[in-house]
């Protein structure tokens, strides 16, 4: 992970506040500098996804083996109450490892996201503020702040659910949009460089599934994914007005340059 970070940061020595751009070409730029990403992380994918898909059938197999399906229906946590009917005294180990495991879900997600704007706004499709990285720590504070300030908004929400179901087919719907990105740049762009490349038949495979199960959550609740789209396309203004417009007044770029400030 060390190392993917500091592909993904492209930086030699922090001394500085820097932004993206400070980091010129030099020996951390070539393609030696991550040797064993090429291997390392197509291994990680193909060991990790097939795993978790395991343990989670096989830990629906034992709810339904174990419990009925009135009980099913009835529990508001399906793995508590599997663990108090199997485990007895150790029934706490049920809670205690669903938090643990939310946490870890959460820890990954701000990891993540913060990083996403981190690369928007260093190829300019966000404010510079959020291509800037802490001096010492290489951590990306603007973002892991805005992200921060964001989530905060989103939790103002009564409905936890509907909030569920607007960020889960958002989520999706960039999973698969992303995928298929890869499938027109491997056609428009055969020869581009790529550290790791994989076949087609994967990004296909999983497209497939992803169009199933994204008619299968807006089938049954067309309002919510309108609503989620709408949301969505609130984005559409602030890339025409950030990425598309290139030719801005002078008075534009000084603004936006004091607000970084």
């Amino acid at each position: 992970m060390g190392e993917l970070l500091q592909c993904a940061l492209g930086h030699l020595c922090p001394r500085c506040l820097h932004c993206w751009q400070a980091f010129g070409p030099g020996p951390y730029h070539n393609h030696g500098f991550c040797p064993d990403m090429q291997r390392n992380l197509p291994h990680a994918i193909f060991i990790s996804i097939p795993v978790v898909t395991f343990v989670y059938v096989f830990t629906n197999v034992a709810y339904v083996t174990a419990m009925s399906p009135q009980e099913l229906l009835a529990s508001n946590a399906v793995a508590v109450t599997f663990g108090e009917k199997l485990l007895g005294v150790m029934s706490w180990i049920m809670p205690i490892s669903v938090a643990l495991s939310t946490f870890g879900g959460v820890n990954g997600s701000v990891f993540t996201s913060s990083r996403l704007f981190f690369a928007g706004a260093r190829e300019g499709h966000l404010p510079r503020l959020l291509a800037m990285i802490h001096v010492k720590c290489c951590t990306p504070i603007p973002g892991l702040l805005f992200t921060l300030i964001s989530t905060l908004l989103m939790l103002c929400t009564s409905d936890i659910y509907t909030l569920i179901n607007y960020a889960g087919f958002i989520n999706y719907l960039f999973y698969g949009v992303a995928v298929a990105g890869q499938i027109v740049l491997r056609i428009k762009e055969p020869n581009m460089h790529r550290p790791i490349k994989v076949s087609l038949v994967w990004p296909v495979i999983y497209l497939l599934f992803w169009a199933f199960l994204l008619i299968l959550s807006l089938y049954p609740e067309p309002v919510v994914c309108g609503a989620g789209l709408a949301i969505m396309m609130t984005g559409v203004p602030v890339y025409f007005l950030g990425v598309y417009w290139e030719n801005k007044p002078k008075c534009f770029d000084a603004a936006t340059g004091k607000a970084t400030l």
